[in-house]
């Protein structure tokens, strides 16, 4: 019988698919440091973020055929160690693409009108400086019209997009693979919208874009630097809800502090689960605690496409 250790959760669906298959499906929580003495005995492990599957505990399991991660990113597994093994390495590049960049968007609004920062001063201020608050947030600005940047191309980056477009914002994607894309804007049966966007120089996009929204992968160095905050222009609106370390924390709190940044979006940090003070005391930060994937139809949908993958492997 196939064993498979579930070890960071799965929607009950995933769960209930796998076992109609005939495996065996175990999701209690296997602490790091005791995996060495548990995963030998299973032929696949599901992982999300927390759970490290590296060399030294790969080496030590010898039945192990599948490793399998719910959502995106890889860095927490050895991937081509493990593929020189013939381990098989998925993930879930489909299932939480719209849940993230619904995200960007709600920190985007959130930003674009101080809601992030009228929300926490209301309840302590709201009735007896009304009047000062309403004129304190009275410089909001409409998404409509601006210009989007979108680093980082995939199917995330993509549904960022997709939103924007949908917004009537201008898209400047930056990505080093992709040249080109057919973005399905909508589609409503009888009434649909496809837009073709080609990628630009990293520099034309952040040379133009009111708003810049990450979707790339940690490769242990920041994409975004003093350097590259200094190329964009006055004011711009940042978001990184992809992978903590894509941005150096110091340069974005010197934009920030300067104006360069007008105000920045943060769902990952550098240092999780212990963010910066800085960052999270900062007023002109919106703040969530890594919760790009977490919603009802995103798990749903991964567990379900990584049942679909773990079945097709194993037959």
């Amino acid at each position: 019988m196939i064993k498979i250790l579930i070890n960071d959760g799965i929607h009950p669906d995933g769960k209930r698919q796998l076992e109609a298959a005939g495996y065996q499906v175990d999701t209690d929580k296997v602490a790091q440091e005791d995996l060495p003495n548990v995963l030998p005995d299973y032929n696949a492990i599901v992982v999300r973020s927390a759970t490290k599957v590296r060399k030294g505990l790969i080496d030590q399991c010898p039945n192990l055929k599948v490793i399998a991660r719910g959502g995106v990113g890889l860095d927490n597994i050895d991937v081509d160690y493990a593929r020189g093994l013939d381990i098989q390495v998925m993930n879930t590049p489909l299932a939480s693409s719209e849940s993230v960049a619904e995200l960007v968007f709600g920190h985007f609004f959130s930003l674009a009108r101080s809601l992030h920062d009228a929300n926490r001063a209301m309840p302590t201020k709201g009735d007896t400086e009304f009047k000062g608050l309403k004129k304190a947030y009275s410089k909001g600005v409409q998404l409509r019209g601006k210009t989007l940047g979108v680093f980082g191309f995939g199917n995330i980056g993509q549904q960022t997009a997709r939103i924007g477009l949908g917004m009537g914002m201008k898209v400047l994607p930056v990505d080093p693979v992709v040249d080109e894309v057919n973005i399905n804007v909508f589609d409503m049966g009888d009434a649909s919208l496809s837009v073709k966007l080609r990628t630009v120089k990293m520099e034309e996009m952040l040379a133009q874009a009111d708003f810049i929204s990450l979707h790339v992968p940690f490769i242990g160095k920041p994409f975004f630097t003093d350097a590259e905050f200094a190329m964009m222009k006055d004011g711009v609106i940042f978001a990184n809800c992809a992978r903590g370390g894509t941005v150096d924390e110091e340069a974005l709190l010197r934009a920030l502090d300067s104006g360069k940044v007008a105000a920045a979006a943060l769902d990952v940090f550098e240092n999780e689960p212990t963010p910066r003070k800085a960052l999270l005391e900062h007023s002109r930060v919106s703040l969530s605690p890594h919760i790009g994937a977490s919603t009802l139809e995103a798990q749903a949908n991964v567990g379900k496409e990584l049942a679909d993958q773990l079945i097709a492997f194993f037959g």
